[in-house]
């Protein structure tokens, strides 16, 4: 059995030409792109994040194309491949200074970043998962709690909430570091400045409003990618490796096993909360999002210029509109190929195209003349707080929120918020319930 390359044999103890027909067989198990091939990389255990992601540039450099060969000869291939990083000076006189893309705090070590969140260098290694811990610890030693809801469409959405101490160190790096990063104009998501009511806002009246949904947003964006944004700001591959690990998580085995309906899980699902993501819940997770579509953004954006239409995102609602003559055979086709480009996979079964004599919904707000809360959804609330009036809140809280007074103070700002008349209608029911 022939050895290892070094770049392998750096990775495993020990290393093997088997080893290089496991990581072929995963490449080729799937699309040529970087992010998922580095995902899938990670997925055979034999390379960390940012090795995993080191291969596949160096895969995609050498065959641009998914190659036609079999497992074999790709296995022989990486068996071949020489050491990924160039050997180094028998003197090291000078480091190259890191190029900073952005006003961000400029560490450049793992000892820099652990005093700026006051840490020592063990409890940053903790705390950004590096050995995987947290995937097969017990429940009290984990970093986050999870839970399952169940979603309005019939599936179940994972929850996964950072303890204290570390949703306080990720609201420190989104305000020093992520707050501080440009997002692209079409984004209107978790953003100061912009509401459900700005994305909507392009699409008023417009004869075509076409909405589509990505598919596992948050779970889509996988720790290598977070590293390469990291990496883009200017961040040494140590320090970018620490912060994303502060950033995402593994799902632990029992928490996957434990979804209601685990049999109707997706086995893509499966795979992107199996490996280190962005959890669903973390007070950091939308704007690292945010940042990491902001190439996605940019080609849809394009997109939409050519084809003569508006383009806006809320987190993963993409929204189109234009005139009639929107040619949709080219959109729609074209926007699953970038999004699939960009590492996103449509859902294709909430696709929603609406013509001007169609209810023209997007996220929640009814568009066609401007963005506003449906009659349906006033009069569904208006009628709750009358029954709160006539007969008390806890007679109407069947769905049993742990704060019922709070949830229908939200409804009413949502409705407030494009129709300020009716919430102040409604306010008024609310301010006269007995709770």
């Amino acid at each position: 059995m022939t050895a290892a390359p070094r770049w392998l044999d750096r990775q495993l103890a020990p290393a093997s030409a088997a080893s290089a027909t496991l990581l072929a067989r995963a490449a080729m198990d799937g699309s040529w792109r970087r992010a998922e091939l580095a995902e899938r990389l990670v997925d055979t255990h034999l390379l960390g994040p940012v090795a995993a992601e080191e291969l596949a540039v160096r895969l995609l450099d050498l065959s641009p194309r998914w190659p036609h060969g079999t497992v074999a000869t790709l296995a022989h291939l990486l068996a071949e491949l020489p050491d990924l990083d160039p050997p180094a000076p028998p003197v090291l006189l000078s480091t190259p200074a890191p190029r900073w893309q952005a006003d961000v705090p400029p560490w450049c070590t793992a000892e820099e970043l652990a005093a700026a969140l006051d840490l020592d260098l063990g409890e940053l290694s903790w705390f950004a998962d590096i050995r995987g811990w947290n995937r097969h610890s017990a429940a009290p030693l984990r970093h986050y709690r999870a839970r399952w809801m169940a979603t309005r469409s019939g599936g179940w959405r994972l929850i996964e909430a950072p303890k204290p101490r570390l949703a306080e160190l990720q609201r420190r790096l989104l305000r020093r570091v992520l707050a501080k990063l440009p997002l692209h104009e079409a984004a209107h998501g978790f953003r100061p400045g912009h509401s459900v009511a700005t994305f909507a806002a392009p699409h008023a009246g417009q004869s075509l409003v076409v909405r589509l949904d990505l598919e596992g947003f948050f779970a889509t964006v996988s720790l290598p990618r977070v590293h390469g944004l990291l990496r883009e700001v200017g961040y040494p591959p140590a320090v970018a490796r620490l912060l994303a690990g502060l950033l995402t998580t593994i799902t632990p085995v029992d928490v996957l096993a434990a979804r209601p309906d685990s049999a109707g899980a997706t086995w893509r699902l499966r795979r992107r909360l199996a490996i280190a993501h962005l959890p669903q819940g973390a007070p950091s997770s939308p704007a690292v999002a945010n940042l990491v579509a902001r190439r996605l953004d940019h080609r849809l954006a394009a997109l939409a210029e050519r084809l003569g239409a508006n383009y806006t995102r809320y987190a993963d609602d993409l929204a189109f509109s234009g005139p009639a003559s929107l040619p949709l055979h080219r959109l729609v086709p074209g926007a699953r190929r970038i999004a699939a480009d960009e590492g996103f996979r449509l859902r294709e079964d909430k696709t929603r195209i609406a013509a001007a004599h169609q209810r023209q919904r997007l996220a929640g707000l009814v568009v066609n003349v401007a963005p506003a809360v449906s009659r349906d959804d006033y009069d569904a609330l208006r009628a709750e707080l009358y029954n709160c009036l006539r007969t008390g809140p806890a007679e109407q809280n069947r769905t049993e929120h742990a704060d019922y007074r709070a949830h229908l103070r939200g409804r009413i700002a949502w409705i407030a918020a494009t129709h300020p008349a009716r919430g102040a209608r409604l306010l008024d029911m609310w301010e006269r319930i007995s709770w």
